[in-house]
Parts: C-alpha cells; sequence; structure tokens
C-alpha cells in the first residue's frame, strides 16, 4: 500500500559563511492517512527542518515530499501548521481570527451562513465557543493556542503540523490541551505529525514515535510503534507496564546512546591530542 504522506530520503542543506551546513541527511519516512507521528530528539536535530520542508516552507536539497500522490512543492491548504506561538492577530476576536483562514480556503466556495456555521463548529471542536468574540488579549494562553488550532482545522487540511504546539503552557492546561487533541483527532482522523521534547505527551498521543540523530547531517534514528489502545487515558497508562517500556525506549534513545557515542568523541580528541604533542 502506497504511504499517505512519503518523506522520501531527503537532505537539506543551508549555505553559511563557513561554508554549506548539512542539517538533513537521508530522511525518509512512510506516514499512512490518519497515524499520529510524532518527532522527538535533542534541540538543533533538524525536526523543525523535516517539519517546514512537509509544509513547503523549505525546499529540500534533495529527495521529496509526495502527499496524497501529489509533490510538494510549496505551501497549500492541505497542510495546516500550528506553532508553538499562536501567532493571532491581536486586533481580531478569536471569531475573526479563524474567519481569516476560512475565507482564504473557502472563500468562493461557502455561502456567508455556510462560513459562520463552519467557524463556530471549528471553535466548538476546541471548546472555545464560549469566547469566540474575545480578543487574544482577553484570553489565556491555553485558549490562545486552541484557537490557533481551531483556525488550522477550519482549513480542513489533509495534514496537521505541529511544531511544539503545547511547548509554552504550564502542565495543567498542556494536560488540558492533548487530551483535546486526542478527542480531535479521534473524531476527524486527521493524519497529524507533531514535533515535541515531551517524552510522555510523545507516548500517549502518538501510533508512531520517530527518534531523530543528532545534527548535523540529522536523520531518523529508531522508529518505535505505540500500540496502546484508544481512546488512552493518562491515569490508566500510568500503572500500564507497556507505556512505561515504550517511555523507557525513548529515554534510552535519547539519552544512554547518547552517552555513548560522547565518551568516544572524547577519547578520539585526546588520542589526537596526545599524537600531535609527541609530533
Amino acid at each position: 500500500m502506497n504511504p499517505f504522506l512519503d518523506i522520501s530520503h531527503i537532505d537539506m542543506v543551508f549555505p553559511t559563511p563557513k561554508g554549506e551546513f548539512t542539517a538533513l541527511k537521508d530522511v525518509d519516512l512512510k506516514i499512512q492517512k490518519g497515524e499520529f507521528v510524532s518527532l522527538i530528539g535533542h534541540s538543533g536535530c533538524g525536526k523543525s527542518t523535516v517539519l517546514n520542508v512537509v509544509a513547503g516552507l523549505y525546499q529540500a536539497s534533495t529527495g521529496g515530499v509526495v502527499l496524497n500522490g501529489k509533490e510538494v512543492n510549496e505551501p497549500g491548504p492541505e497542510r495546516a501548521v500550528v506553532f508553538q506561538n499562536h501567532s493571532l492577530l491581536p486586533w481580531l476576536t478569536a471569531y475573526e481570527n479563524v474567519e481569516l483562514a476560512v475565507n482564504q480556503v473557502f472563500g468562493k466556495s461557502k455561502s456567508k451562513a455556510e462560513k459562520k456555521a463552519w467557524i463556530e463548529h471549528n471553535l466548538e471542536l476546541v471548546h472555545m465557543d464560549h469566547a469566540m468574540h474575545k480578543r487574544p488579549d482577553e484570553i489565556s494562553g491555553g485558549m490562545k493556542q486552541r484557537v490557533g488550532i481551531a483556525r488550522a482545522l477550519a482549513m480542513q487540511p489533509e495534514v496537521l503540523l505541529m511544531d511544539e504546539p503545547f511547548g509554552a503552557l504550564d502542565a495543567l492546561t498542556r494536560a488540558h490541551m492533548q487530551d483535546s487533541l486526542m478527542e480531535i483527532q479521534a473524531e476527524l482522523n486527521n493524519t497529524v505529525i507533531m514535533i515535541t521534547h515531551d517524552v510522555d505527551e510523545a507516548v500517549l498521543l502518538s501510533d508512531r514515535i520517530v527518534m531523530m540523530t543528532n545534527g548535523p547531517a540529522a536523520t531518523v534514528g529508531e522508529i518505535l510503534e505505540v500500540n496502546l489502545e484508544r481512546p488512552r487515558d493518562r491515569l490508566t497508562l500510568a500503572e500500564d507496564p507497556e507505556y512505561t517500556h515504550l517511555r523507557s525506549e525513548v529515554l534510552k534513545f535519547l539519552y544512554e546512546k547518547q552517552r555513548k557515542v560522547e565518551p568516544i568523541s572524547r577519547k578520539a580528541k585526546n588520542k589526537d591530542k596526545k599524537n600531535t604533542e609527541a609530533a
């Protein structure tokens, strides 16, 4: 079966004053429709670069991305992005911020009444219908992020791309947002790619966790299948041995394997230093 989203052997090379910098090397990932995939890794491992290539904001130096049989060369409404910063226009209400996206995508295909109903529907999905006429400075950080997600969903994207969407939120608000995202994804069956630094978040939300190696020339190190039954409850999973095992596997990749590489590098440097001194 052909993948719904095919990230095919992409390299990403950026020019710098000191020469070319290879951010990504041979990143290859196949994603099926309706999958929730998390990208996790240390800072600087190219997670956001992968997301930007899929979004069409960057063109891969080699390789490419194919979505539902069509090559991705530029941004498009079939791929909506939610950033850590909600990016709402401060002078517009929650309703008006979502309306901007709806007008852009459905300006000619929906009537005024249909657009109104669609905007309200998407705000209801993220539990923001009670505050739809408030401006960003009148609502909390978590509520702003809900509006940002509503705006993305209102574009009716085939793929939802999320770059640490809950990273700036407090723990309790983050937990509520994670629960809301699970509800939305179960209802809409969106294909989701989410960047996170939170191991528990990755295991709770994902069907697969893609663990990136450190940069430069970062690539896919390991892919972990998460076969926990849905719907998922965080309190129940806290005592689930499979959840604990999956969490441990991610931590092992992020820390133990990295520590095994670092001593080798230090030994090599010390050896080079001794050879230089001997010479």
